[in-house]
């Protein structure tokens, strides 16, 4: 069996400043982590290696310092790593973003089964997972929280729907987005630093692509732009206030009434 994990490096703080020309976000000199969503994604991948024959293989579209959450990704135990870089993808969208993914997970596959994270801290769309497979043509599901049965042939997953839990079987090859409390993600290994710290990272390029229309990449394949983003302000302001707890309770209900908190109903 071959399995492809999609991994992110975001960035590790919420202070991170805003291109106001591009409305991206200044990568550039940023402390960065592993999208901690990705680390259930690949949890799951290496829980099916140790039940079955599996071959797994971490994609990572980036810039080159992304490399550091694929060497992550071998310190946890996957077998190979994809760096898909070049200028030509910046600016993506989630939709040239997601087409991009899919073109590399194209030109290194074919794979049984794709897993991604539920969503990037960065761009919370969770909506990569799902364009993936739709781009390759394979069966998908979201808001996957339990692999109840695999074999080389299908996956039988349980989904969390708004109201209800969902069972399915998906034939291969088929994708899955998984949620965090599908198993707690594994520490990457000392022993594994060691001994993957030659290990290739290929790097694609659009050159490498399937599809090597430049049109379908970047800001040119992006039919999304983003008109205005800005960091969230930091309200600091606090108040202290003393008292019995029917002076407090009454000065709190006062408070909500005065800011347009409360609803009278009827």
């Amino acid at each position: 069996m071959k399995i492809a994990v999609c991994i992110k490096q975001v960035p590790g703080t919420t202070q991170v400043e805003v291109d106001p020309v591009t409305g991206t976000l200044k990568r550039d000199g940023v402390e960065s982590k592993l999208n901690p969503y990705d680390l259930y994604a690949l949890e799951t991948a290496l829980r099916i290696k140790e039940t079955l024959s599996a071959e797994i293989t971490a994609f990572t579209m980036g810039p080159p310092q992304a490399k550091e959450i694929l060497q992550e990704a071998y310190m946890m135990g996957v077998d190979h790593a994809v760096l898909i870089s070049d200028r030509k993808f910046g600016g993506a969208d989630v939709l040239a973003t997601s087409y991009t993914l899919s073109q590399a997970i194209r030109q290194q596959g074919p794979f049984d089964l794709i897993i991604t994270g539920r969503q990037t801290t960065d761009g919370d769309t969770a909506q990569v997972g799902a364009e993936i497979a739709e781009f390759l043509g394979i069966p998908h599901a979201a808001t996957v929280i339990s692999l109840d049965k695999i074999t080389q042939e299908a996956v039988e997953i349980t989904c969390d729907l708004p109201l209800h839990r969902l069972s399915l079987r998906l034939p291969f090859p088929a994708l899955i987005a998984v949620e965090k409390n599908i198993g707690e993600p594994r520490l990457p290994s000392y022993r594994k630093k060691l001994a993957t710290a030659d290990a290739p990272i290929p790097v694609l390029s659009l050159k490498d692509l399937p599809d090597q229309e430049e049109a379908h990449y970047g800001q040119a394949g992006s039919p999304t732009r983003v008109v205005r983003i800005f960091p969230p302000e930091n309200d600091t302001d606090q108040e202290r206030w003393e008292g019995s707890s029917k002076e407090l309770a009454e000065k709190l209900h006062q408070y909500l009434d005065t800011h347009k908190f409360l609803q009278k109903i009827g």
